[in-house]
């Protein structure tokens, strides 16, 4: 990372995918700025933890109507720099945001105030403990640009109501919105301070995991996830990592095709496919497998392809030129090893350069890139299995575990193969829509990432767990403080008997021995 004397003053300019306009332009932020905003947050940190669970829950109640008053200025605002439709801003960010704030709102008390923690071990029932929850003091989240809004508002959100201070790094494609959120939240009352929004590349981001935070989440790809970890380590930063996904889709013999193929074409395309909990692979039983691909290439082809602010759009433009070129690649390496093309398979270049045709492909197979790394982008490929052992070795073969799904008409069938998936979530019968069921949480295993978001996993993430132990009788020294010696060995030897062993006989003649223990005084 480069130091302060180093850094030269950069600019980001924020880009609409669509028309290619830019939308605006801000100061990257560099180490100096970077450690004065953490300064900055770890001075406001204790007033705004002092306020209370309850005060600050009260800041949330106000956000979330901010935010629901400001809903369509908000959608188009993620639209023109994301490039979503907006009818997928208003549901897949602005609903997830207001239904996590609900959820804080009517849960965050709870799952915050102090625990009674009742204990088992008889030999020590004259201690009473508690569980508390404290905040780790500034967190650090550095979020995505596929959800510009709903990732970081939610993580935030959770932050700050355990009463955190937040500093903001978002992505450098897409900053305005982050800023945004930083103005709607100010107006919901949050201090200043409390909550901050620095701009910048990756050098920004790096400058965060330096800097003095208590903990990071991120969200992005498993290589700048590796990368961080290792950093991490030498501080022993906590972590949490969202690290993408390459989620599969098993159609069993007895799913409904329409259905299923429906689930399917809106699972791989919706955000343009750069979802990490897209479908990006999908199995269907070979009794279904032409039925189910013949469908799905003919819903594929009736997509409306546009800009997002047009309400007739389904599939916007994808982000950047880098990421097109991800999908190219990936579609190309598929058809030369084998793969069908039954629609798409190129951009839509009269549309703009950043514009890719949804794409269904046939016959694919794991020696295919498309089947191994993340594509992030409109494409679905489909492969036909046998049975449900090879169904759920297929889906297990990845080196990711974010989320899967099971199409089937028996519900418990679909359940017993999802205990079977490596996910960190399983669908029945649907995809993606996971995201927005607040109470859930959302994380992966394996190269998926680390820990959980959202739900009461997510809150659990930004509170440090203290364990408070109160004797209740102070005035009796106890029978296991020096003084050691025979006697006591026995005495103790009894003790666990007492506690311990099975047979009556053996508790009452385990008693009698083990009484003098009670009365010792030691030294």
């Amino acid at each position: 990372m480069a130091t302060d004397a180093q850094f030269v003053v950069s600019r980001i300019a924020s880009v609409n995918p669509a028309s290619g306009e830019v939308l605006g332009e801000l100061d990257s932020a560099g180490p100096a700025e970077v450690h004065a905003a953490v300064t900055k947050a770890r001075a406001a940190q204790p007033e705004w933890n002092a306020w209370g669970v309850r005060a600050r829950i009260e800041v949330l109640r106000r956000f979330q109507q901010v935010l629901l008053a400001e809903k369509n200025d908000v959608a188009r605002r993620i639209t023109e720099e994301a490039g979503k439709p907006q009818i997928e801003a208003l549901l897949t960010e602005v609903l997830v945001v207001l239904d996590a704030a609900r959820f804080l709102i009517e849960n965050a008390y709870a799952l915050l105030r102090d625990e009674t923690l009742p204990h088992g071990n008889a030999a020590l029932k004259a201690k009473s403990g508690r569980i508390l929850r404290e905040p780790y003091g500034v967190i650090g989240i550095i979020s995505p640009w596929n959800y510009p809004f709903s990732t970081p508002a939610a993580e935030t959100m959770a932050a700050l109501v355990a009463g955190n201070a937040v500093v903001l790094k978002p992505s450098e494609l897409t900053p305005l919105i982050a800023v945004h959120l930083h103005g709607l939240l100010r107006q919901a009352g949050v201090p200043d301070g409390v909550f901050q929004v620095l701009a910048g590349e990756g050098a920004t981001g790096a400058a965060l995991v330096e800097s003095e935070i208590d903990k990071l989440v991120f969200t992005g790809s498993v290589a700048t996830g590796k990368g961080i970890a290792r950093v991490a380590a030498e501080k022993l930063l906590p972590l949490v990592l969202e690290l993408g996904g390459k989620d599969p889709m098993l159609v069993l013999d007895d799913a409904d095709v329409e259905v299923a193929s429906s689930g399917a074409v809106w699972g791989a395309f919706v955000n343009a496919g750069q979802t990490c909990l897209s479908i990006e692979r999908c199995y269907v039983h070979r009794s279904l497998y032409a039925a189910f691909v013949d469908a799905c290439a003919e819903k594929a082809r009736k997509l409306r392809v546009g800009n997002g602010i047009d309400a007739a759009t389904e599939i916007g433009p994808m982000i950047h030129e880098r990421q097109v070129r991800i999908v190219e690649s990936h579609v190309e390496d598929a058809v030369a090893r084998g793969a069908r093309v039954l629609v798409g398979g190129s951009r839509l270049r009269e549309l703009g350069p950043t514009f890719y045709a949804p794409t269904v492909l046939a016959d694919v197979d794991h020696e295919m890139r498309i089947m191994r790394e993340e594509t992030f982008g409109p494409v679905l490929p489909i492969a036909p299995f046998d049975d449900d052992e090879e169904a759920v070795r297929l889906a297990n073969d990845s080196e990711y575990g974010l989320a899967a799904s099971v199409w089937t008409r028996d519900r418990a069938r679909g359940e017993r193969l999802a205990r079977r998936l490596q996910a960190g979530t399983v669908m029945v019968n649907d995809a993606v829509s996971c995201f927005s069921i607040s109470e859930a949480p959302h994380g992966g295993v394996k190269a998926s990432g680390l820990g959980r978001t959202h739900g009461r996993w997510g809150l659990e993430e930004m509170v440090r767990v203290k364990y408070v132990d109160t004797d209740l009788v102070p005035r009796i020294k106890k029978v296991w403080w020096f003084g050691y010696g025979r006697e006591l060995g026995l005495e103790m030897e009894s003790l666990l008997e007492l506690l311990y062993a099975r047979p009556l006989r053996t508790k009452i003649m385990a008693a009698l021995r083990s009484a003098g223990a009670l009365w010792k005084r030691k030294l």
